[in-house]
């Protein structure tokens, strides 16, 4: 029994001198040793070595139930370490190196299931250098260079498997040619940039063939032609077309404002597509035609009473607007007997 309690009081005294051993502070008031930090729960927080107040060695922090959250290993006390973080699974999720708490060099950046996501390059705290992005089978995804926090110099994006998008940048801004190329390696689009603005000529493809042409002027938008495939293959401005619409499957019907007809030997999606919904509106969706937004003139009737669309010019045919094309007429505050109106009812 009294062994015992000579072995109790021993190990009570050796507890509290081990106690005594870890954060100490000198005279100077600088850490000095052995530290451990914890909650108010006891949980630990960090634990590590100082020598003369600044880390030393390595310095682990943990997540609430003991898992490893970070673990810093200095290599010059207190101002560089190698730094590794983790997420409560114990997957490694980061590693690179700190200086003065501000990334520095390379890092690395992991998926749960251990692959290479990102790689990126950094000055005291800043982007500075390459940066490759990595997709799921390990093949890189996208390039870019950093200049300060600001991407500077080539950037380069995979589009698929085989396809890919090429520009330049000046101090975080597209300047010169962008280029894209599709799956079988023909152009898809191309255009200019200045200052992070398209500006000059931009074109578009579909299967290596030339469909759009537009002007661009810093940003805006001057004109915007597109392919009309009819007999006699012709680029069209968008500003010059009334109306689009479906005839059957395989054809568009696409009527100018000065009123000449134009037939698409295409189905209407693709002509739709290009034209672009800024300056046209669906009249009818199942019935696949869109008009220009600013050659409407209001709703009125036909001889049976149904709803019908007024256009200036009008197309030789009855539009028969759907419910929402409707909507957005009269939302528009047109005049539903307009002179256009009169001339049908005559």
């Amino acid at each position: 029994m009294k062994k015992s309690i000579l072995l109790l009081a021993a190990a009570l005294v050796l507890t509290a001198a081990s106690a005594t051993a870890q954060n100490q502070v000198d005279k100077q008031g600088r850490r000095q040793g052995h530290w451990i930090r914890t909650d108010k729960d006891g949980s630990k927080i960090f634990e590590g070595d100082f020598k003369d107040g600044l880390e030393t060695g390595t310095f682990t922090y943990y997540y609430h139930d003991g898992t490893v959250r970070i673990r810093n290993t200095y290599t010059e006390p207190g101002r560089r370490c190698l730094h590794e973080a983790y997420d409560e699974q114990g997957h490694l999720l980061a590693r690179g190196e700190y200086n003065q708490r501000n990334r520095d060099g390379l890092w690395s950046f992991f998926a749960e299931d251990g692959r290479l996501v990102k790689e990126a390059s950094y000055r005291m705290g800043v982007k500075d250098g390459r940066h490759v992005v990595f997709n799921r089978s390990g093949d890189t995804a996208e390039v870019a260079f950093w200049q300060n926090n600001r991407r500077h110099g080539r950037w380069w994006k995979r589009i698929g498997q085989n396809g890919y998008i090429t520009a330049n940048y000046v101090n975080g801004n597209i300047e010169g040619r962008l280029v894209e190329y599709d799956e079988n390696g023909n152009l898809a689009r191309e255009g200019y940039y200045s200052g992070g603005l398209k500006h000059g000529d931009y074109r578009y493809f579909e299967n290596g063939n030339l469909v759009i042409k537009e002007r661009w002027n810093y940003g805006m938008m001057n004109d915007r032609e597109i392919l009309i495939a009819s007999t006699s293959p012709s680029f069209v401005s968008i500003h010059d077309i009334a109306c689009m619409a479906a005839q059957g499957k395989a054809k568009t019907v696409v009527l100018l404002r000065d009123g000449q007809k134009l037939v698409a030997h295409e189905n209407f999606e693709p002509v739709f597509n290009r034209a672009g919904d800024e300056l046209f509106a669906l009249a009818n969706r199942k019935s696949h035609i869109s008009v220009a937004r600013n050659c409407i003139q209001g709703i009125g009737r036909d001889n049976e009473g149904r709803d019908i669309l007024l256009l200036e010019p009008q197309p030789d045919f009855a539009i028969f607007p759907d419910e929402d094309a409707i909507k957005m007429v009269r939302s528009t505050h047109f005049e539903e007997h307009s002179p256009l109106q009169e001339m049908i009812e005559r």
